[in-house]
């Protein structure tokens, strides 16, 4: 990897110099635009769009316009004005516990490296943090962008995990969540059951990018001059009309996808078994309604 940044934590009258890193990358497959006839790069020009003419890059400014239309222009000096107090330093402003911070605020992640003079107290610091179980806040400007985040351990490294500002959540005003709306007890057991069938430890490693392998394929059958054969889309289950038939549906598959190789029950345990689920559901419904569960019949016995 190559460091991006080079600074220093400030923590107390204690300073640690890092080097920054890119923590993650995007595996995304990248196209140019080309021209379809002889697969020629399609270039751009910066034009002005009052004169005309070709604009060098030496000569473009940021604009800023305002409602009237009106437009302000910064130059390269007056961002360099501007008082970015952190500027190359991570300045470590509190801690707190990390099942406090709202995951929804975390921006992108970055790998910090300690200079060989900050090994002691770069170890220090991340064991004080792994014994205490806390989180540093701190703030940090990287592309004249001043940002608060987190500073937390991840296989014995300090992750920097920037974050947005408050003002930079929207709220999720929806109209749904003023409604009344009625979820019975048997379905909300069933959710449940589903949701106990289906848990399970997180493995990342185990999920992938279809998407990603199928359009290398398509690359790689095109290299080769091969006919490309379209796979047909699956079918897609429609809305389901019965909530509490599809939760039990739901429950069922997950299990038999959790047994596995194991074997099926046979056709009639089968029957008797979804026969049993079905009347335990209908003496639910009775029971929810206020009806008594009829009452078992003993067998005659016989001389």
């Amino acid at each position: 990897m190559r460091s991006i940044w080079k600074g220093a934590i400030s923590f107390g009258l204690v300073t640690i110099p890092v080097k920054l890193y890119s923590a993650t990358e995007q595996k995304d497959v990248t196209f140019h635009q080309v021209h379809r006839e002889d697969a020629g790069r399609i270039k751009y020009k910066r034009v002005c769009s009052i004169d005309g003419q070709e604009v060098p890059y030496s000569e473009i400014a940021k604009g800023y316009e305002l409602p009237g239309g009106e437009v302000v222009v910064l130059t390269d000096e007056d961002f360099a004005q501007l008082p970015l107090s952190t500027s190359r330093r991570i300045d470590v402003l509190q801690f707190t516990p990390a099942d406090q911070i709202d995951p929804i605020l975390f921006n992108k992640s970055y790998y910090l490296e300690p200079e060989n003079t900050g090994v002691k107290p770069y170890i220090l610091l991340r064991e004080a943090l792994e014994r205490t179980g806390q989180v540093a806040i701190v703030k940090v400007a990287l592309r004249q962008r001043e940002s608060l985040a987190t500073l937390r351990i991840r296989d014995g490294v300090f992750v920097l995990e920037t974050m947005l500002w408050p003002d930079e959540v929207r709220e999720p005003g929806f109209d749904f969540k003023d409604e009344d709306i009625e979820v019975r007890p048997q379905e909300l057991r069933m959710a449940e059951s589903l949701i106990e069938t289906m848990a399970g430890e997180f493995d990342p490693t185990q999920y992938h990018d279809t998407y990603r392998e199928a359009l290398q394929q398509v690359i790689e059958a095109k290299i080769a001059g091969q006919e490309l054969a379209r796979p047909e889309a699956p079918e897609q289950a429609g809305p389901a009309v019965d909530l509490m038939a599809a939760l039990r549906a739901s429950v069922d598959a997950a299990k038999r996808e959790r047994e596995g190789g194991r074997e099926e029950a046979p056709a009639p345990r089968r029957k008797a078994a979804k026969a049993a689920g079905g009347e335990e559901a209908r003496a639910d419904e009775k029971a929810e309604k206020g009806e008594k569960k009829p009452a078992k019949r003993r067998p005659r016995k016989t001389a």
